[in-house]
């Protein structure tokens, strides 16, 4: 028979009778605490009963209160306000009653078996014992249970002191179970030096610089944390704070506004280490709305790839709109279940279906484009990690520009309204299969649109990196820093472009709904962030010093790798839209026969062809198309012999 040891910890509770008896015990205590104190007193005690007998009434009342309102019912280590409350009405009662019963006794014989005061006191002291008694146990038992976990409670400060920042210090104070210790608030306002706020102090210093006087407040205090509410500051206040922080040693955490807190979570997890997305400055993008909202309103759209980074935050923002039906199709089964699973929580209610399907397959497409009769397209599937698809250019073919083409003629066919395909800035100046692949892509329905006479818009929306989508370089930092490192950077001066996947999707549909036909639509991707600085900042994040605890290796480029991406080419004009991050780049356009019997080349050629052959096909499609850092760069210097 297996044992299990037990500890205090491990019971599950004091028993009741044990909890009923320790009251008893309080109670009789404070019957003598009360004679004592009294005994010194000039008053006297009246002698019309033996003080056993007083003692034995007052606790005899108590007890029975204590059975009416269940004093003991509760876990004594997870007391809460309705406990205290019913501790205290059993103590108010039991002084009600005997100072009644007192001022009757009187009433008929003239003569009183209580003190008023010695009534009074008792109440105070048994209320005050069983107070403190409950407290003590609860408090003991959270540090003993941080003490053998290891998990001592953080001394932490809220930067801030406005409705949010005090919703956030109530949360913190009255769940006890939480791994923090609200210090106080910290504030920039002239303020009074006693002035508190849920009883902790409020300290007035610059938080908006790395002041002295806030690096002397973190280490005055020994501080292990600074809680940052969410919009709250401005992304270089924020930098500035954790910059002073990170040099202390202590942790910044971020925390949404209280009122976008999933109430289906523990409030422990809305408190998070912040992130490498939180301090990169990305100003707030404004969407028309209501001009998305028309232009969605009583539409049957398919998303293809919509179980990736991309399609799938594309999905949950057209699910706002509440179309007529969205088909969310994919070929990655797993990710496709998933999507199932999230959708069947969150938007039960929507009219939407999964589908497992292949956009190379061009009679599954169309059986799908006949069923559904589909009025837009968001075109989001593809094969994008550069290094994989340099090794297999033969899938770029099928997926990014074969895929693509099925999807782009079926859409013709049906009359589908609009085709918004998600391209990359790989696409511009190629150097490597992928982006090739996506430029060739763009040039078929650029001009597709064009050639055939058709109500189809085809719409191109061209960007960078986005933040935490599969595969991305801040997953794949984090994991290596979790690992233990080292962090891999491929060259020291490697810069990139970044948006946020939410950022990304709501341009895409804000562009959608722009396209007249035959657009390329390029956003404002901000300012390019060098990624070996971003290595540095996220192992400083994580607590830890670069180089010393946590190695950064530079691995050199990977195969098709460029230092810095474009937006637009170099023969090509922007102009901007109404949209003040959106702009509409003007390429020129190859004759529709020139590039369809081209990519039917690459297209016949991938099916039994090498590498090299396919690649020396696009850089004939797309004479930009230089390879880099690729054991394709032979044919370029082919070309030019």
């Amino acid at each position: 028979m297996r044992t299990k040891k037990m500890t205090f910890l491990n019971q599950r509770f004091l028993p009741r009778w044990a909890v009923f008896l320790l009251d008893i015990f309080i109670c009789v205590f404070s019957f003598l605490t009360m004679l004592f104190i009294l005994d010194v007193t000039p008053l006297k005690f009246h002698s019309v009963w033996a003080t056993s007998g007083r003692g034995l009434f007052l606790i005899s009342v108590n007890v029975l209160f204590f059975y009416l309102f269940k004093t003991y019912a509760g876990i004594v280590r997870h007391s809460t306000f309705t406990d205290i409350f019913k501790v205290a009405s059993a103590s108010f009662f039991t002084a009600l009653v005997a100072i009644l019963f007192n001022y009757t006794y009187f009433i008929f014989t003239d003569q009183k078996i209580f003190l008023t005061t010695g009534i009074l006191l008792y109440m105070f002291f048994s209320f005050t014992l069983m107070l403190f008694f409950r407290i003590a146990v609860k408090e003991a038992y959270q540090y003993l249970k941080a003490l053998t976990t290891g998990k001592l409670k953080k001394r932490v400060v809220i930067l801030g002191m406005d409705d949010k920042t005090i919703s956030l210090g109530k949360a913190l104070t009255t769940e006890s179970n939480l791994p923090y210790k609200l210090v106080g608030f910290i504030t920039e306002n002239q303020i009074n030096k006693n002035l508190k706020i849920l009883n902790r102090p409020v300290f007035s210093v610059p938080i908006t610089s790395t002041s002295n006087d806030f690096t002397e407040l973190l280490v005055q205090y020994n501080l292990d944390g600074v809680l940052i509410v969410s919009e709250s500051l401005s992304i270089k206040d924020k930098n500035q704070i954790v910059e002073a922080c990170l040099a202390n040693k202590v942790e910044i955490f971020n925390v949404p506004l209280v009122e976008h807190w999933n109430r289906k979570e523990d409030i422990q997890t809305q408190i998070k280490p912040i992130q490498i997305e939180d301090l990169l400055e990305r100003t707030p993008i404004a969407m028309d709305v209501e001009l998305i909202k028309s232009d969605l309103r009583g539409k049957t759209i398919l998303v293809t790839g919509g179980a990736g980074s991309i399609g799938s935050e594309i999905v949950r923002q057209l699910a706002v709109f509440n179309p007529k039906k969205i088909v969310i199709l994919d070929n990655a089964e797993s990710a496709l279940h998933e999507m199932e699973l999230y959708m069947d929580k969150n938007h039960n209610d929507l009219n939407y279906t999964i589908m497992l399907a292949d956009i190379r397959n061009q009679e599954r497409m169309e059986m799908l484009f006949a069923k559904y009769k589909f009025d837009m397209v968001y075109h989001a599937a593809a094969y994008k990690h550069v290094p994989l698809i340099e090794k297999n250019p033969h899938e770029a073919v099928y997926v990014n520009i074969g895929g693509t083409i099925n999807l782009a003629n079926l859409s013709v066919k049906y009359n589908i309204e609009k085709f918004v395909m998600v391209s990359t800035d790989k696409a511009v100046n190629p150097t490597n299969v992928m982006g090739a692949s996506k430029r060739a892509a763009e040039m078929y329905v650029q001009s597709l649109q064009e050639h055939i006479i058709t109500n189809t818009r085809f719409i191109t929306t061209r960007f960078g990196n986005v933040l935490g989508s599969n595969g991305s370089v801040i997953p794949y930092f984090r994991k290596q820093i979790a690992a233990g490192g080292p962090v891999t950077v491929t060259h020291k001066d490697i810069i990139r472009y970044f948006m946020t996947i939410s950022e990304a999707c709501q341009l895409v549909l804000q562009a959608g709904t722009m396209g007249k036909g035959g657009e390329i639509f390029v956003f404002d991707m901000g300012k390019p962030i060098k990624i070996l600085d971003m290595a540095e900042r996220m192992i400083r994040l994580s607590g830890l010093k670069p180089y010393e605890d946590i190695d950064i290796e530079i691995t050199g480029l990977r195969p098709g790798e460029k230092l810095y991406e474009e937006l637009l080419n170099d023969t090509s004009t922007s102009m901007p839209t109404y949209h003040p991050k959106i702009m509409v780049s003007k390429v020129p356009t190859v004759d529709y026969s020139e590039i369809s019997f081209k990519i039917q080349e690459i297209v016949a050629i991938s099916e039994y062809g090498k590498g090299k052959e396919i690649v020396k096909k696009l850089k004939e499609l797309i004479p930009e198309f230089l390879s880099k850092n690729s054991e394709y760069e032979i044919l370029d210097l082919q070309k030019h012999l």
